[in-house]
């Protein structure tokens, strides 16, 4: 059997990571990233075959020069893999309620992702950027593109979970309602978890915590998204890196009337000056935070802070999952290395029954996956490293060959 290959493609707002990934074997033959759009500190770095490899540009960059220099003068020179791609999958931030699935790009769908733009306007045009950009690259690629959306996973919410409390038209009219992200990690590690527990996913219920420099928490019954923390945008939900997460509304109102602060300022407070780094002046980096928790005042209260909104999250949504938690899970950059944010925060959930077994949690971190509940634990505790690259080359292999 000949090996099919899919390029899987995430545009960031200033970033790209990249991979192409046999999505029967889930092998990653190619992958890397590149950062610092727009300056002149940006940089490729790509690991093939164990060996990683970098090159440094000396001048202003954006997507559409990376995505060429990528394919032209990367990927072309392993003709043994990229003579093997049969499909492009992107990660699209944002589908509003057009997508309930991944699907082919095309003029309709391209359509639906610039009109939920407005939900995701850091991230949707840029993605859409990398789709026309690589259409022109790899023509003969065109129409084997597959979106897929973080959003879709949540599209099995209830309108009791999606609906905000607003005069119904709002919704009606606006679509103004809470979509959720990070879809394709609290998939991807719903599975895995199900698979490790040996339980059917149609029978799987856990509570998946997404923690990065921005995060979301999931819960998930019967294998299915039924409530989750971010709403209309990637603002709402829990303490982050650099974004609010939930504040009084009202407090925008005072910033505007009583501060003088113009709207686009205060969006750009809530969305890039918030979150720890806000709470801190310091940084949005869990690494530094973490070693200087015990000595800087600072750095404390921020931690305690986005511990104590975490674990209330985990609280209330072990109520909305009726019969049994299966798992409780932690994925993303600070949820599969922090072991002060895993320890805080499950030592406050004791009152369930939920134990933390601290030689486990010591040992999980960097790339691990595994158990760091004691055995006495009502609810079994897992570490488990997304894979959303994974999903993305599944999907675009199932979709392009329906």
């Amino acid at each position: 059997m000949s090996i099919k290959l899919i390029f899987v493609i995430n545009c960031g707002s200033s970033s790209l990571k990249f991979s192409v990934i046999n999505p029967l074997t889930k092998e990653r033959l190619l992958f890397g990233i590149s950062e610092y759009f727009n300056n002149k500190n940006s940089y490729i770095k790509w690991i093939i075959n164990h060996n990683e490899q970098k090159i440094e540009f000396n001048s202003i960059t954006n997507h559409q020069i990376i995505l060429n220099y990528l394919v032209k003068k990367i990927l072309m020179k392993y003709p043994n893999i990229y003579n093997k791609i049969i499909g492009i999958g992107h990660r699209i931030v944002h589908g509003g309620e057009n997508f309930t699935d991944s699907v082919i790009i095309n003029s309709k769908s391209i359509e639906g992702i610039k009109q939920a733009s407005i939900f995701a306007p850091l991230h949707n045009p840029v993605q859409l950027i990398g789709i026309k950009e690589i259409s022109k690259i790899i023509p003969h690629l065109k129409n084997k593109q597959v979106a897929v959306f973080d959003t879709s996973f949540h599209q099995t919410l209830s309108e009791t979970a999606y609906l905000y409390a607003l005069p119904i038209h709002f919704y009606e009219k606006y679509k103004i309602r809470r979509y959720g992200a990070h879809g394709t990690s609290h998939k991807y590690v719903s599975k895995t978890a199900a698979k490790i527990l040996n339980i059917s996913l149609n029978e799987f219920n856990c509570i998946s915590c997404h923690l990065g420099n921005g995060s979301s928490i999931t819960a998930i019954y019967n294998g299915k998204s039924i409530d989750t923390s971010m709403g209309l945008t990637p603002l709402e939900g829990l303490v982050m890196g650099t974004r609010c997460g939930n504040i009084d509304p009202a407090i925008i109102f005072y910033m505007k009337n009583e501060l003088n602060i113009k709207i686009n300022k205060i969006y750009k407070i809530l969305t890039e000056k918030s979150g720890v780094l806000g709470l801190t002046h310091l940084t949005s980096d869990f690494r530094y935070l973490e070693n200087y928790y015990s000595k800087n005042k600072k750095i404390k209260r921020a931690i305690k802070i986005f511990i104590h909104n975490l674990s209330k999250y985990i609280a209330s949504y072990t109520i909305l999952l009726k019969e049994k938690i299966n798992a409780i899970i932690f994925t993303g950059g600070i949820g599969e290395n922090s072991i002060l944010i895993r320890e805080k925060t499950i030592k406050k959930l004791k009152i369930f029954g939920i134990f933390l077994d601290k030689e486990l949690n010591n040992y999980m971190k960097l790339g691990k996956s595994g158990f760091i509940n004691k055995k006495n634990s009502s609810i079994p505790i897992l570490v488990i490293p997304t894979n959303e690259e994974l999903i993305i080359a599944q999907d675009t292999f199932r979709i392009i060959n329906i």
